[in-house]
């Protein structure tokens, strides 16, 4: 699978090797990584991706990506699918940046590329979290288009749908 290339960001499709590397905080040579880089939250969604690739296989285009600068090529952090869709077209999604790339923009600019990723293949519903206190996070889906429909003791439940040729953030829907 090819990357996904914005403005200033290369969405990395990774790789079973790529996130071991990740989860052994060890790169091999041919990777650059920011400092700063895997995060726990990084260590954690390789984790998943390695999980979801031994239970179901691999699944590209639905599954872990490295967000990188295109400017220098390191990685800043990982933003992806935490699974491939259910049956009714939905997924949910993460992501994360080291803390030097906080307050850039890069968060909004990824996730708003995924966005458009997952609606050119058929996704009707899009849906993902935030910690109470990450307002940073809040600020970014809700930059996306995505609104928030949910709240319990420790999360903040966000989502966008299409229909047809529109977005909605009807929380009924």
């Amino acid at each position: 699978m090819d990357d996904l290339v914005t403005v200033r960001l290369i969405l990395h499709p990774m790789s079973p090797g790529e996130a071991e590397q990740v989860v052994a905080g060890e790169p091999d040579s041919s990777a650059r990584w920011a400092p700063g880089y895997p995060t726990e939250g990084d260590v954690a969604a390789a984790r998943r991706f390695l999980s979801v690739c031994a239970s179901t296989g691999y699944p590209q285009p639905f599954g872990a990506y490295e967000i990188r600068r295109r400017e220098d090529g390191h990685a800043i952090g990982g933003l992806g699918f935490h699974g491939s869709p259910d049956h009714n077209g939905s997924v949910t999604i993460g992501y994360g940046l080291v803390p030097s790339a906080h307050g850039k923009g890069y968060a909004s600019e990824a996730l708003r590329t995924l966005l458009a990723f997952a609606r050119a293949r058929g996704i009707t519903c899009v849906q993902g979290d935030t910690d109470h206190d990450n307002i940073a996070s809040q600020h970014v889906m809700s930059a996306v288009g995505m609104q928030l429909v949910a709240e319990d003791e420790r999360l903040k439940h966000y989502k966008i749908t299409w229909t047809d040729a529109t977005a909605t953030t009807d929380p009924s829907s």
